[in-house]
C-alpha cells in the first residue's frame, strides 16, 4: 500500500497537532485498505456499520502500534500530545463515517473508549523488535473476526494475523519515519 507521508512544505517545524492530523489521515487509509483486503478475500460484511466496526478494530489496533513505536523518541508530555491529537483526529473522521452510514449521533466516545480497552489488552502483549509479536496480532485478528460476518469466520484471525498485519506495517513505519522527519533546511 502507497502511502503520502512527505510533507509538502519542507522547511519548516510540524507541531504534535499537525503530525498527529497526518497520522490520523494515514492510519485511516491503512484500516480502509485492510477492510478492502479482507472482503476482496471473500471475508464477509453485511453492512456498511459492520465495515466501520471493522475499520474501528484496525484504528485502535495501529493507534496502538503508534504509540509505542514512538514511545522512545517521544518525552512524556510530547507523546501524550500527540496520541491524543491522534485519537482525536480519528474520533472525528470516525464520527464523520460512522454518520453518514448510521445518520446522526455521537460516535466519537464509542471509537476512543474501544482504543482504551483495546490499548490495555495490547499493551501486555509484547513487541519484539519493535514489531508486534504473535500474541498482539492474534489479539487483533480475534478482534476483527468478533466484528465480520459468519462466512469463513474461522479464517479471519488468520488472514490477519498473516497478511494484513504484515502489510500494513511497512506503511504505518514509512509514515512514522517520514512524518516526525526533521525538516530540511
Amino acid at each position: 500500500m502507497r502511502v503520502k507521508s512527505k510533507w509538502s512544505n519542507k522547511g519548516r517545524e510540524r507541531t504534535l497537532d499537525e503530525i498527529g492530523s497526518a497520522t490520523a489521515f494515514i492510519l485511516w487509509r491503512i484500516a480502509q485498505q485492510g477492510l478492502l483486503n479482507l472482503e476482496n478475500e471473500g471475508f464477509q460484511t453485511d453492512t456498511r456499520s459492520q465495515r466501520m466496526d471493522v475499520i474501528a478494530e484496525y484504528l485502535a489496533f495501529l493507534l496502538h502500534l503508534t504509540d509505542r513505536k514512538k514511545s522512545e523518541a517521544l518525552d512524556a508530555g510530547e507523546r501524550q500530545e500527540f496520541i491524543t491529537s491522534l485519537a482525536k483526529h480519528l474520533a472525528n473522521t470516525m464520527q464523520e463515517n460512522r454518520a453518514d452510514a448510521e445518520g446522526s449521533g455521537d460516535y466519537r466516545q464509542s471509537l476512543i473508549e474501544l482504543i482504551n480497552e483495546r490499548g490495555a489488552n495490547y499493551a501486555e502483549c509484547p513487541m519484539p523488535d519493535g514489531e508486534p509479536g504473535y500474541a498482539m496480532k492474534r489479539y487483533f485478528g480475534e478482534c476483527v473476526t468478533a466484528v465480520m460476518g459468519e462466512k469463513d469466520n474461522k479464517w479471519i484471525t488468520d488472514q490477519v494475523m498473516d497478511i494484513e498485519v504484515p502489510e500494513a506495517l511497512p506503511a504505518l513505519n514509512k509514515a512514522l519515519r517520514e512524518l516526525f522527519s526533521r525538516p530540511e533546511a
